[in-house]
C-alpha cells in the first residue's frame, strides 16, 4: 500500500509520522493527536477503496492527502486559517471540486458507464447536487458544533457561511462540468483526465462504456 503511492504522498506520510513521534516525546499531546488524526484520515480513503475493491488513481489519493493535511494540520496547527484569509476559501473550493468528481463517477457507475443512459446534463446535475449537498451538510455541522460546544468553526457567522456556500457552489459546478465534458468526449486532461484514469482502472464497474 505504501509503495503504490506517489512520492509526494509517501513524503507527507513520513513527515506526519515524524511530527507525531516528536510531539509524543515532547509531550505535546494536542499536536500528536492532530498529526495522528491527519495521518489516519489520509489513510482512510485507501482502506475504503480496498474494501470496496476499487482502484483509485494515485494522483487522486495524493490530492486527498494534501487536502487533509492542509485542512487539519496546516489549517489548525500552523494557523493558516487566520494567517491567510483565502485559506478557508481554497479548502472549501477544492473539496467541492473533489466531491463533484466523486458524484459524477458514482452516478456514471450506476449506469455501468453507459453515457447514453441519461442526458449528459442530467448526470452532471446530479453530480453537482451531490457535491453541493455535502458542502451544505458541512455548514450544518459547523453550526451545530458552535452552538453545542462553543467552538468557532463559523468564524464570522453568517458571512462565513454564505461565502463558504458560494465557494462550494462554484467548486461543485467545476467538478460537474468536468464530468459533462468527459461525457461529451472532451478529455482535456486535468480533472477530466482523473475521471478517465479512474474509469480505465475499474473496467468492471463500467461494462457498458462506449468510447467515441
Amino acid at each position: 500500500m505504501f509503495s503504490e503511492q506517489t512520492l509526494l504522498t509517501r513524503v507527507i506520510w513520513i513527515a506526519l509520522g515524524l511530527i507525531m513521534l516528536d510531539a509524543l516525546i515532547q509531550r505535546e499531546w494536542s499536536l500528536a493527536f492532530i498529526a495522528l488524526a491527519t495521518l489516519a484520515l489520509s489513510f482512510a480513503p485507501i482502506l475504503v477503496a480496498r474494501w470496496a475493491e476499487i482502484d483509485v488513481p494515485p494522483s487522486f489519493l495524493t490530492a486527498i492527502v494534501i487536502f487533509v493535511g492542509a485542512t487539519l494540520f496546516m489549517g489548525e496547527v500552523l494557523d493558516f486559517y487566520n494567517r491567510f484569509w483565502w485559506w478557508d476559501i481554497a479548502m472549501h473550493g477544492g473539496s467541492a471540486i473533489g466531491f463533484g468528481l466523486i458524484g459524477f463517477v458514482a452516478v456514471f457507475m450506476m449506469f455501468q458507464g453507459d453515457r447514453y443512459a441519461a442526458p449528459h446534463w442530467a448526470i452532471a446535475f446530479f453530480a453537482f447536487a451531490f457535491a453541493l449537498s455535502i458542502g451544505t451538510l458541512w455548514e450544518i455541522f459547523e453550526f451545530a458544533m458552535d452552538q453545542t460546544f462553543g467552538t468557532n468553526m463559523q468564524k464570522s457567522g453568517l458571512m462565513d457561511t454564505i461565502t463558504d456556500l458560494i465557494v462550494n457552489t462554484i467548486g461543485a459546478a467545476l467538478g460537474a462540468a468536468s464530468g459533462f465534458a468527459y461525457l461529451k468526449g472532451r478529455a482535456y486532461g486535468g480533472l477530466t483526465g482523473v475521471i478517465d484514469e479512474f474509469i480505465r482502472r475499474n473496467p468492471r464497474l463500467f461494462r457498458r462504456l462506449r468510447r467515441k
